[in-house]
């Protein structure tokens, strides 16, 4: 499932007096982004009113069914927030004048229709709770001219900032070609945690034989060809900073576990090691009925009409790079899927 982000609530005490409270979601929307929701071609985009970071996927399969991976470190989480810019002098102007986002309700429904002319025209100061400095200098005529963005944060959920001062700053300006030099500027790193949920890997549905129905105390043998599993590179950008980075996840391990606790898991651990070439196990052959497989369950009892539900499970190493010459690693993924096995009390088997 994909985040969905949108911008921060600001609460604002006075602007000469007092603005409204909070923001709804999308406060920010339109303004002439050049991003929008859903996906073009390989691109994972987000709209204005969520977050500007444009992801797109590099290299790894895009076809078939696909998932994304779950972090195996429950710790770890990505930032909870970040600043970006949504407004350049002359979209900002047309938003507040003209009601460039095409929804006024939005416009007159977060600030009031005064404050985008009070603040950002007409140069009048704004004061507010939780940042500093508390009272914000307003700007002549939205900085028209001059070459630069506004501003503002955005959250992946809004409910789940325990300190309301984060990212809470009024939206501001910056000139081009650089980064704000405040807490939760966005990052090289910022951006590879944003992928990390963007990334989209391949369901695993493993080769069985016997196929159809495995046969207690004999072993069941799994495998997948080569190629099937590719490392998957994506590539996260900020438009109107120069920053990227790139987050690439590795297959490293597929984990079997058996459905019940009357089966023999090979090897013991349950894992099978992803091979070079994508490859997991060997492919069964004629004669191997009686064999231990490289990678492979044997079941102990039969089924009784309630098919057991074997887990595949693939390990999945994240790394990044980044525009800035940083990277490093990100906690493993893993991403899992289920297949019914039937088992029965049969003697013999075609070998």
């Amino acid at each position: 499932m994909r985040a969905r982000y949108r911008a921060i609530p600001l609460i604002v005490t006075s602007l000469a007096s007092a603005l409204l409270a909070s923001t709804p979601a999308g406060a920010f929307g339109g303004g002439g982004s050049g991003t929008r929701g859903g996906a073009d071609g390989h691109e994972l985009s987000a709209s204005a009113s969520q977050s500007r970071i444009r992801v797109t996927q590099e290299s790894g399969p895009t076809g078939g069914k696909q998932g994304t991976v779950a972090s195996t470190d429950v710790n770890w989480k990505p930032p909870p927030c970040w600043y970006e810019p949504v407004f350049t002098p002359e979209q900002l102007k047309n938003f507040s004048e003209n009601d460039g986002s095409g929804d006024a309700g939005l416009r007159d429904g977060w600030y009031g229709s005064e404050l985008w002319t009070d603040h950002f025209r007409d140069e009048k100061d704004a004061t507010t709770i939780f940042t500093k400095p508390a009272t914000v200098k307003g700007y002549k005529n939205y900085n028209l001219g001059k070459k630069g963005y506004f501003w503002r944060g955005v959250a992946p959920d809004v409910t789940g900032i325990d300190d309301t001062s984060l990212c809470s700053r009024l939206m501001f300006w910056q000139d081009a070609g650089e980064i704000p030099d405040v807490p939760n500027a966005p990052t090289a790193e910022t951006l590879a945690d944003y992928a990390y949920n963007k990334i989209k890997v391949p369901e695993t549905e493993v080769e069985l034989k016997p196929a159809a129905k495995s046969t207690v105390n004999l072993p069941t043998w799994v495998w997948l060809d080569k190629g099937t599993f590719r490392d998957v590179k994506v590539r996260a950008e900020l438009p109107g900073t120069g920053l990227w980075a790139e987050t690439t996840a590795k297959p490293v391990a597929l984990h079997l576990d058996p459905g019940t606790e009357d089966a023999e898991v090979f090897p013991a651990s349950g894992d099978c090691r992803i091979n070079d070439d994508g490859s997991i196990g060997t492919p069964y052959t004629k004669g191997n009925a009686d064999k231990t497989p490289p990678c492979g369950i044997r079941y102990l009892r039969a089924t009784d009409g309630t098919p057991y539900r074997l887990s595949a499970s693939v390990t999945w190493q994240i790394t990044w790079e980044g525009s800035d010459g940083t990277g490093g690693d990100l906690p493993d993924g893993t991403f899992e899927t289920t297949q019914e096995m039937n088992v029965q009390e049969i003697q013999s088997i075609n070998r």
